[in-house]
């Protein structure tokens, strides 16, 4: 692609959209021509797009990371069907995981070095997020809340880079309902697929140590279900 991609989803109109270096663009599968589409943040070169997902409406949400440093300077954005861009939550500084419930009423976020995972009240309508609160700590493990998912049953999975697992939360209650441990130690991400939505897909990246299987990609049947990927609108 020429650059870093951070987050990739089908378009409904054909071909993906994908979050990198440069912005947000479209490409177009059968050409593999790229379209830049918009970049939010020209005024901050060293910031990348990170983590993603479109909402039940099919607007793209997406945030940013800086590679110089590790500073809250990044944002949360989301791209509507008529290709307007708005600034949703800031500042944050690793935007990550993204989910959002059943009944479309919550949204779930990761800001990584915050070591929790947030709640918002969800308006489907509009894109309008309100009343932030942590919903999930998770600083008693040494490890950083990276990508997430969320199953048929609004249970939270999410990836722990640098803790070697991946944790099931209920978060109305915050306990652990499963963990699936990683023989490698920098988990990034997670989501569900298969015929059935009962496969777990799980990426890892490579740290400073000797992984033989760090970098690859695992899939297990966690017991559990996810819930169909919604395509951009735009």
């Amino acid at each position: 692609m020429g650059e870093r991609v951070g987050t990739v989803v089908p378009r409904a109109k054909g071909g993906l959209v994908f979050g990198g270096d440069k912005g947000i663009s479209f490409l177009d599968e059968a050409t593999g021509a790229v379209t830049l589409l918009v970049d939010p943040e020209p005024h901050l070169p060293h910031n990348r797009f990170n983590d993603g997902k479109c909402d039940p409406a099919g607007r793209f949400w997406a945030g940013t990371m800086p590679t110089d440093v590790k500073a809250p300077k990044a944002s949360l954005y989301c791209l509507y069907p008529d290709h307007t861009i708005t600034n949703k939550f800031s500042p944050v500084t690793v935007s990550n995981g993204i989910v959002w419930t059943r009944d479309q009423s919550t949204m779930y976020y990761i800001d990584t070095p915050r070591r929790n995972v947030l709640a918002f009240d969800f308006e489907v309508s509009t894109g309008v997020i309100s009343n932030e609160r942590i919903v999930i700590d998770t600083a008693q493990w040494n490890a950083s809340p990276d990508g997430m998912t969320i199953d048929s049953e609004d249970r939270l999975w999410v990836a722990f880079c640098h803790g070697a697992a991946v944790r099931c939360f209920d978060p109305k209650t915050a306990k652990v309902e499963a963990e699936i441990a990683l023989p490698c130690i920098e988990v990034t991400s997670c989501a569900f697929g298969g015929d059935d939505l009962g496969d777990l897909y799980i990426t890892t990246g490579k740290a400073k140590i000797e992984e033989p299987l760090a970098g690859r990609l695992f899939v297990t049947r966690p017991g559990a279900k996810g819930v169909p990927a919604v395509p951009f609108a735009g």
